[in-house]
C-alpha cells in the first residue's frame, strides 16, 4: 500500500519496519466508530476493526456480516436496455430460435459464456459457442466471425465484449445483444440492446459489475418475465458459483451486491455440483473449501490457460459441461497448458522487468516491450510489473510492425479511460477497458509517443505520486486472543479481495521461539510459547530482509504484523499469522 504521509503517529511506533515501511493504523475517528461497534453490536474489537475500516454504522453491523443477496440484488431494469435484452432471450428461447454466444477468452467471458449455455440447457435449448483466438482474431468482435455467425443464427449475445465493435456487430446481419462491462465510447454499437454499467449514458452505480454480474442480472429479468407468463425458469442461485469465480477472477471491487454474489458463491461451489469446477478444482489439488485466493490464484489462472496459449474455449467448454468424463478430460489439459504458461510467463517476466527498471520506474508508467513476446502472458506480466513498482504498468508483445499489450492499474487510476483516450487520439490502432485493465494494439514506431502520451494522462490522476509506502495495521490483538472462533468471525465481514484487503493485525512484543526455513525460499516462525505461542509463515521471506531481522533475533522482542488464518492442513484446524512485516520493539 502507498500513500501521502500519514498526519497521526506511526503503529505501534514503527517508523521503519524490515521491510522498509511505515506502519499506520486506524486514526482517531475510525477507532472510536470501532469501538462502537464492538458495544453496540457486541462483537469482539478485532472484528469492529474490521468493520470501522470499511465504513459500516453500528447499526449496520449485523447486516454486514450477513449480507442478504435479495436485499442487495439491484433491480435488472435499473440497467438501460435491460428489459430488451431479456425480452429477445426469452423469445429466442421459447421460440427455438438459433442462438450464438460470443465471448471473450478469460475467465470472465468463459463464466459469462457459461451461464447463458447453462440457462438455456435448463429450457431444453443449445446455443453455439464462439470464442475468438487471441492470437489470429484478437479481443472482440470481429467482421469474419460475426459475418459466419450472423449467416446461421437469429441472435448473437456477446458477452464480456462488443461495446466498441461497431463494424462487426453492423456486419452480423442479425439481432445482436451485448452484454459487457467495459467502458463505453460516446456512441454505442448498432446492436439490438447494449446492457453495460459502464456505458457513459449509465450513473456508474453499478460499475464494479464484471461481465457475468451483468448476464446474471439477466437472467434475473428473464426469469421475471417468464413468471409472467407463468413459466418456471432455471435455477439461478445454482449458478452463482460461476459468477463468484468471474468476479474475482475479473479482479472486480469485493463491495455491495459483489460481495454478496461471491460470498453466496462459494458457497454453490462448496456444494462441489459443477462438473467443470470440481475436475479442475481437483486436479489443482484443492483439498479445502473455496476461498477467493484459491478462485483467483488456483482455478482462475487454469480457466485462462487455454485462452492464454491454448485452445480458447477451453475454459468456457470447462464451466459449461455437464459431462464428468469430458470436464475431467479438459481440466487436464488445463492444468497442462497452465504448467506452460507459467514457464513462458517467467521468461518473459524476467525480460520485462530488466527493461523496466533500465527505462525507469519512478514516473507515473512502467512499461517493456519486446520482440515475440507471447499475447497471452503479457496481461499477467503487467500485473507482475504493478505489484513490483506500485505504478500502472503496460507489457507489449511486438509481432511485425505491430505490438500487442495489456496494461493493469492501481487503486485509484482509471487505466482504461486513459487508454481509450490516448486511441481516440491516434496514438493506439485501438485500445479500451476498464478502470484496473485494458488491452491495446499499437504501431511498433508509436510506442514510444503512446507511453509517453498515457504516462502524462495517468500523471494527472495522481499515478507516481505516492509518498514513503505504508503498511496498513487494522489493529492490535493478542495471540491468546487469537482463536479459530474469532478468525470464524472475521471472516464474515469478507470475502476479501479487490477493494475490501484482508485485515492485517500487528502483535506487540513478540519473543521468537523457532525459526526455520520452508521449502526453497519460506520461513516458519514460532512466537512465544504456551497459551502465547503462535505459529507464523513467511511467504518468500527466508532470504529477504523479514528473514535476515527474525533468524538473528536472538533474546530480542519484535512487533509483528500480518493476517491471522485458519490453517486446516491435516484436518487439524489452528491459528497461523500469516507474516507480512516486523520491527525491532
Amino acid at each position: 500500500m502507498t500513500g501521502a504521509p500519514d498526519s497521526n503517529p506511526a503503529f505501534l511506533g514503527v517508523e521503519v519496519s524490515a521491510t522498509g515501511r511505515r506502519w499506520t493504523g486506524p486514526g482517531p475517528d475510525e477507532q472510536r466508530l470501532a469501538e462502537a461497534i464492538a458495544q453496540r453490536a457486541r462483537l469482539p474489537l478485532p472484528v469492529a476493526n474490521v468493520l470501522a475500516a470499511r465504513g459500516v454504522a453500528p447499526e449496520d453491523a449485523a447486516g454486514f456480516l450477513d449480507p442478504s443477496l435479495r436485499d442487495l440484488l439491484p433491480d435488472p431494469l435499473s440497467l438501460r436496455d435491460m428489459g430488451v435484452a431479456a425480452a429477445r432471450f426469452v423469445q429466442a428461447a421459447r421460440k427455438g430460435d438459433r442462438i450464438a454466444v460470443f465471448a471473450d477468452y478469460d475467465v470472465d467471458g468463459g463464466a459469462s459464456a457459461a451461464l447463458l449455455l447453462t440457462w438455456l440447457r435448463a429450457m431444453g435449448r443449445q446455443a453455439t459457442l464462439y470464442i475468438p483466438d487471441r492470437i489470429d482474431e484478437g479481443y472482440g468482435p470481429n467482421v469474419p466471425a460475426m459475418q459466419q455467425l450472423g449467416a446461421a443464427h437469429d441472435l448473437i449475445l456477446c458477452v464480456d465484449c462488443g461495446t466498441l465493435s461497431h463494424d462487426p456487430i453492423a456486419a452480423a446481419g442479425c439481432d445482436v445483444v451485448v452484454l459487457d462491462h467495459h467502458l463505453g465510447a460516446e456512441t454505442l454499437p448498432p446492436a439490438l440492446a447494449v446492457v453495460n454499467p459502464n456505458r457513459q449514458d449509465e450513473d456508474g452505480a453499478l460499475g464494479h459489475l464484471c461481465a457475468a454480474g451483468v448476464v446474471f442480472l439477466m437472467l434475473v429479468e428473464a426469469n421475471r418475465q417468464l413468471r409472467a407468463e407463468g413459466v418456471q425458469g432455471p435455477d439461478l442461485m445454482a449458478l452463482l458459483d460461476l459468477v463468484a469465480l468471474a468476479t474475482v477472477a475479473d479482479v472486480a471491487p469485493l463491495v455491495g451486491v459483489n460481495r454478496a454474489l461471491v460470498r453466496r458463491g462459494l458457497a454453490v461451489m462448496a456444494r462441489r455440483e459443477r462438473p467443470g469446477l470440481v475436475a479442475l478444482a481437483d486436479v489443482a489439488r484443492m483439498d479445502q473449501a473455496p476461498t477467493p485466493y484459491g478462485l483467483g490464484f488456483v482455478l482462475g489462472p487454469r480457466v485462462n490457460a487455454g485462452g492464454r496459449i491454448g485452445q480458447a474455449d477451453l475454459g468456457a467448454r470447462l464451466l459449461a459441461t455437464a459431462d464428468p468424463m469430458e470436464a475431467a478430460a479438459l481440466a487436464a489439459r488445463l492444468d497442462a497448458l497452465n504448467t506452460e504458461r507459467r514457464e513462458i510467463e517467467a521468461r518473459v517476466r524476467e525480460e520485462a522487468m530488466a527493461q523496466a527498471e533500465a527505462r525507469g520506474v519512478d514516473g507515473p508508467l512502467v512499461w517493456a516491450a519486446g520482440e515475440g513476446w507471447h499475447p497471452g502472458v503479457v496481461g499477467i506480466v503487467a500485473a507482475r510489473l504493478k505489484e513490483a513498482y506500485g505504478r500502472p504498468a503496460v507489457v507489449i508483445g511486438l509481432d511485425g510492425d505491430e505490438g500487442k499489450g495489456s496494461a493493469r492499474s492501481v487503486a485509484g487510476v482509471d487505466l482504461g479511460a486513459a487508454v481509450q483516450r490516448v486511441a481516440a487520439e491516434g496514438l493506439l490502432l485501438k485500445g479500451g477497458g476498464h478502470r484496473m485493465a485494458a488491452g491495446l494494439t499499437v504501431a511498433r514506431d508509436r510506442i514510444g509517443a503512446a507511453m509517453d502520451r498515457l504516462a502524462d494522462l495517468l500523471a494527472r490522476q495522481g499515478a507516481g505520486t505516492a509518498g514513503a509506502q505504508a503498511l496498513r495495521i487494522d489493529g492490535l490483538i493478542a495471540p491468546q486472543a487469537a482463536t479459530v472462533e474469532l478468525i470464524e468471525q472475521i471472516e464474515q465481514a469478507g470475502p476479501f479481495g479487490a477493494a475490501a484487503p484482508a485485515p492485517r493485525f500487528a502483535l506487540a512484543g513478540q519473543v521468537v521461539t523457532d525459526v526455520r526455513r520452508m521449502g526453497e525460499a519460506h520461513l516458519r516462525v514460532t512466537f512465544g510459547a504456551g497459551p502465547a505461542r503462535l505459529e507464523a509463515v513467511a511467504f518468500n521471506a527466508f532470504t529477504g530482509p523479514l528473514g535476515s531481522l527474525l533468524s538473528a533475533g536472538g533474546a530480542g522482542r519484535f512487533h509483528v504484523a500480518g493476517r491471522v488464518e485458519i490453517n486446516a492442513w491435516g484436518g487439524r484446524r489452528r491459528v497461523q499469522l500469516r507474516l507480512d512485516d516486523a520491527a525491532r520493539a
